[in-house]
């Protein structure tokens, strides 16, 4: 247990989509919703009784890593975290696929870069570095092929270049990476999709569990 990195008086932010926001601002489950965040937290509190650690939860339903740049100064520069947790990709392959917007991995890469580079960067104001220490999760899709219809086996297939971009990302950037898709298939192997979520890509509380736990396991090495 000792080997836990966040530390008493740190600050941990969690940035992403529906899947982190989870219900964050509605007031039965303000302010840290009611799936992988929430769990994770108890997870740590019940491991590490001492450890006074601020969490805050950033995640909004539909963004993908373009609404994350846009809010970047006021959601994650604004409260200096020491820890920043991200996971973000699953809407910009949808958006992708359906036409809404254009972001193929390589402007999935560009834009990723661009925030992350942020971090480290010197903040407005007091001309200092951020520099947290990064998580990043893969984005996923909890199906396998032999369960996926047509439409999911499309979205199965582009998933991979998202994925080796949040690769490359960590690789790039010195950060811990949750490798969910890989954590979601060995559960697969074992069980219907349906055991985990309702459609393949919002958990329900088993499925929010795996990440939380996943989350925690990448923490203590």
């Amino acid at each position: 247990m000792s080997a836990f990195p966040i530390q008493d008086g740190e600050t941990m932010v969690l940035i992403g989509d529906s899947i982190t926001d989870c219900g964050r601002r509605d007031p039965a489950a303000a302010p840290f919703g009611n799936g992988y965040v929430a769990l994770f937290i108890d997870l740590v509190t019940a491991r590490y009784p001492e450890r006074r650690i601020r969490f805050v939860n950033k995640g909004i339903s539909g963004n993908t890593v373009l609404d994350l740049e846009a809010r970047w100064d006021a959601d994650v520069l604004a409260e200096r975290p020491d820890w920043l947790s991200v996971m973000i990709g699953i809407n910009d392959l949808h958006r992708t696929l359906n036409g809404v917007f254009d972001i193929p991995p390589a402007i999935y890469r560009e834009r990723y870069t661009r925030i992350l580079t942020r971090v480290a960067a010197p903040v407005a104001g007091n001309g200092l570095p951020l520099a947290p220490q990064l998580i990043l999760l893969e984005p996923f899709y909890m199906i396998t092929e032999s369960e996926a219809d047509a439409a999911q086996k499309v979205v199965l297939g582009l998933l991979p270049g998202y994925i080796e971009v949040v690769h490359d990302l960590a690789e790039r950037f010195g950060a811990r990476l949750v490798r969910l898709q890989d954590m979601f298939q060995r559960q697969l192997r074992h069980r219907p999709f349906t055991a985990f979520c309702g459609e393949p890509v919002h958990p329900n509380r088993t499925g929010h569990l795996l990440i939380a736990h996943g989350l925690l396991r990448t923490l203590e090495g």
